[in-house]
C-alpha cells in the first residue's frame, strides 16, 4: 500500500504516465527535467518523449530542473479528491488562480509542453484515486 505521495505512489504515477495512449501520442517532444514539490516532499523527474524516466526523490540543491511545480500538501489533495472543488479540477487553473500553488522556473517550458503536461498531470488524479 502506498501513500500520497510517498515513493511507492511515485513510481505508480510513472507507470500511469507509461502506459496513457494519449501522452504517447500527444509528448513526441515532452524532454524536461522538472521538479515536484508536495508541502515538504520534493522530487526531480527526467521526462523523455512523455515518459518518466528517472524518479530523484529529495533531490539534491544542485540538481538541476527546467520548472518546478510546488504548492502545500492540502492544496495537492484538493486536487486528488474525488470531485475537486472550484479551481482544483485543473493544474493550470490552480496556477493562475491559487496563489500557493505555484509553477516556476522556465515557465516557457513548461507552456512549449503544456499539452503534454498538463495531461501528464491529469493522469496524477488518477492515481491519487487509488492511493491517496
Amino acid at each position: 500500500m502506498t501513500n500520497f505521495p510517498d515513493e511507492g505512489w511515485m513510481e505508480a504515477f510513472r507507470e500511469t504516465v507509461g502506459r496513457d495512449p494519449e501522452l504517447a501520442v500527444i509528448s513526441k517532444w515532452f524532454d524536461v527535467d522538472m521538479g515536484l514539490t508536495f508541502g515538504e516532499r520534493r522530487y526531480a523527474l527526467r521526462v523523455r518523449k512523455g515518459r518518466i524516466e528517472e524518479i530523484i526523490p529529495s533531490p539534491r540543491f544542485d540538481t538541476r530542473t527546467q520548472f518546478q511545480i510546488r504548492g502545500p500538501m492540502d492544496l495537492w489533495k484538493r486536487f486528488l479528491s474525488e470531485t475537486p472543488p472550484p479551481l482544483y479540477h485543473d493544474i493550470f487553473a490552480m496556477i493562475m488562480r491559487v496563489p500557493e500553488f505555484v509553477l516556476e522556473g522556465d515557465t516557457l517550458v513548461a507552456m512549449q509542453n503544456a499539452r503534454a503536461l498538463h495531461r501528464m498531470m491529469s493522469l496524477m488524479r488518477s492515481v491519487g484515486k487509488q492511493h491517496a
